[in-house]
């Protein structure tokens, strides 16, 4: 069962997540802030981080950036008290995978970790060829080369559909989640960033629709 790493200050949140998380089987592990979370990542190498954004010594983005860095493969659920826009699309741009606010309702919660965790299952064939990259799903690396987790996704999800036109909500549905209520312009900064990256690769725009990646002849 999945080893889910809860990085929480508040004690009835941290509570509230085992118990919740216990009742369906997954083993739970703890920590009060940031820097607790760093310290102890190796020993308890989970499946998932749920983790607050409000915490002392280190806060929740600045966790999440660097779990993003030296673990790219990590899941990870912001959960906060904050609800606006902008908090969220700050936590998503750093690698979150999905946010939820507090309080919330103990089915979606589930729903949403599970969600996570299906995303993340890792078939054993998942590299792909695309000009002079090599995409490697396995170890979510280009040409060997570490890159920032939704970079990596968005292209891996492009790059296995070439010559297909992918809507922005389906990126969006596909990167982000199902219930992302951000800014869309989240998924055209990381089209930008991936362009800039990779200047040999063909990322088309089709205009009121989505984007499309072709072979460059």
């Amino acid at each position: 069962m999945a080893k889910i790493f809860v990085v929480d200050d508040d004690n009835y949140i941290r509570e509230l997540v085992r118990t919740i998380c216990e009742d369906v089987g997954f083993d739970v592990f703890e920590a009060i802030d940031g820097k607790q979370a760093l310290n102890g990542i190796d020993d308890i190498s989970p499946d998932l981080v749920i983790l607050d954004v409000m915490m002392p010594k280190i806060n929740g983005f600045e966790v999440c950036s660097s779990l993003r860095t030296h673990y790219p493969e990590l899941p990870i659920l912001m959960l906060t008290a904050k609800s606006e826009t902008s908090q969220k699309v700050k936590g998503l741009s750093l690698g979150a995978d999905d946010y939820i606010t507090k309080p919330f309702e103990k089915d979606e919660f589930i729903a949403r970790i599970k969600a996570i965790l299906r995303r993340y299952k890792i078939n054993s064939s998942q590299l792909i060829n695309v000009s002079d990259l090599i995409i490697d799903k396995n170890s979510y690396t280009v040409n060997s080369e570490n890159i920032p987790m939704k970079e990596f996704e968005l292209l891996f999800e492009l790059a296995s559909n070439i010559g297909k036109t992918l809507s922005r909500d389906k990126l969006i549905e596909d990167i982000w989640g199902y219930e992302f209520d951000g800014n869309e312009r989240t998924l055209d900064v990381h089209i930008g960033r991936l362009r800039e990256r990779y200047p040999n690769i063909n990322i088309v725009t089709i205009r009121g629709l989505g984007y499309r990646l072709e072979l460059s002849h």
